[in-house]
């Protein structure tokens, strides 16, 4: 399974790139929502761990734009501020499950376990696969 983090934070990229490849993960990381998208041009994810701040694209309109080109991709939110997952379910119930930092690395592994088992798609129209050779 691979795992693609999205975060403008350098230490939490490393940290989570390690904690995954640890745990048996492909793992792959980039600093925020554009590159995120570059990447999935390239590549195929099973999962995205995304940040919600971050310059240039924050999370929600990554997670927009995510959801319209690459529905089968899960995602996992995570976010320092308070507050955001009342905001979540008054936008829109297909948003993603949201993590706050700091986060026990426990409730992560169960989240992402439970993620990658679970069969679903975002809505969205599916984009011709670009990803895969």
């Amino acid at each position: 399974m691979m795992i693609l983090i999205v975060d403008d934070e350098v230490n939490t990229r490393i940290g989570l790139v390690k904690l995954l490849c640890q745990d048996g993960y492909q793992t792959d990381a980039v600093a925020n929502g554009i590159e995120a998208l570059e990447y999935l041009e390239k590549k195929m994810v099973d999962l995205v761990i995304t940040d919600i701040n971050m310059p240039e694209m924050n999370g929600f309109v990554f997670f927009h734009q995510l959801t319209q080109y690459y529905p089968d991709i899960k995602v996992i939110m995570i976010t320092a501020y308070s507050g955001v997952e009342r905001f979540l379910h008054l936008t829109d119930s297909e948003y993603p499950t949201c993590l706050h930092k700091p986060f026990k690395v426990e409730e992560l592994r169960a989240l992402i376990r439970n993620s990658l088992q679970q069969p679903y798609s975002l809505k969205g129209t599916i984009a011709p696969d670009r990803r895969r050779p």
